[in-house]
This record gives C-alpha cells, sequence and structure tokens, in this order.
C-alpha cells in the first residue's frame, strides 16, 4: 500500500451545490419540471418551506429561499457555473430541455478537450452545464 503524502491533502467524495432562490416554488418547479430533477427531499419550518433538495442521477443540488436580508435586488449567480456531467446524449437532453420550455443559453458544442456540452440558466441566473465524452475519448493531456 502506498504511504500518502502529509501533509494530506483534503478529499472530497461529493460536492453539493446550495442555491438561494429568489422564488423557491418556480426554481423547484424549474429544476424539477425542465431540467428532470427529480425531489428528495423537502425542509419545513413553522409549516413553510424553507428548502428543497432535488437529485439528477448522483448529484444533489439545494434550493433555499432566500430571505432578502441582502436586498430584492441583488444579482445572482455571476461568474459561478454548475458543470454536471451524464453518460446520456446531451442532443437529446438538449431537445428535451427545450421541449419542456428550457431555454439553450449555449446550443449543445462539441469541446476540444472531448466532450460535447450544452448549457442553460436557472431564473435566478445560475449557469448549468451538462456534458458528455464524445466517443468516450478522455480529454487531452498537456503538454
Amino acid at each position: 500500500m502506498q504511504k500518502r503524502r502529509q501533509p494530506e491533502s483534503l478529499r472530497l467524495r461529493a460536492a453539493t451545490p446550495a442555491i438561494t432562490a429568489s422564488d423557491l416554488l418556480a426554481s423547484v418547479a424549474w429544476y424539477r419540471d425542465v431540467l428532470g430533477f427529480t425531489v428528495d427531499e423537502e425542509y419545513e419550518e413553522d409549516g413553510v418551506l424553507r428548502g428543497v433538495s432535488l437529485k439528477a442521477g448522483d448529484v444533489v443540488f439545494l434550493l433555499t429561499q432566500d430571505d432578502f436580508a441582502k436586498g430584492r435586488d441583488r444579482l445572482k449567480g455571476l461568474g459561478l457555473r454548475f458543470y454536471c456531467t451524464t453518460a446520456q446524449d446531451v442532443d437529446v437532453l438538449a431537445a428535451e430541455i427545450g421541449a419542456r420550455g428550457g431555454e439553450l443559453a449555449q446550443a449543445p458544442t462539441d469541446q476540444p478537450w472531448g466532450s460535447r456540452d450544452f448549457a442553460v440558466v436557472d431564473p435566478d441566473g445560475f449557469a448549468v452545464s451538462i456534458s458528455s465524452e464524445i466517443g468516450g475519448r478522455p480529454p487531452p493531456a498537456e503538454d
């Protein structure tokens, strides 16, 4: 068994983005009905829905209701992209999302590193890219 280098580096197993939504119900509907996530858990406080955990395969997104303590007009989602990978055909996924009312921010595109991806933007401006490898090729090695 190989000994780990010290000090040990951080080793994570998953990441769950937590998105603060301006309108929680509208965002849940968009992720569920347009993208195809399923509702995993709902979190209530005093009978009021405060958050929802959504799943798509092994990926989990958490949506919470903004309390607007930082203002109702603050910009969200700028400079942030959720890059998700799938073994599914991204062209088919993009067409299905479009048929369900989703607007593509980027049509399916071949990337020089060997993937094909497309992008959508959620109701609060958070970008979501969905990608798959082309023909099973890994990204090119760096020179």
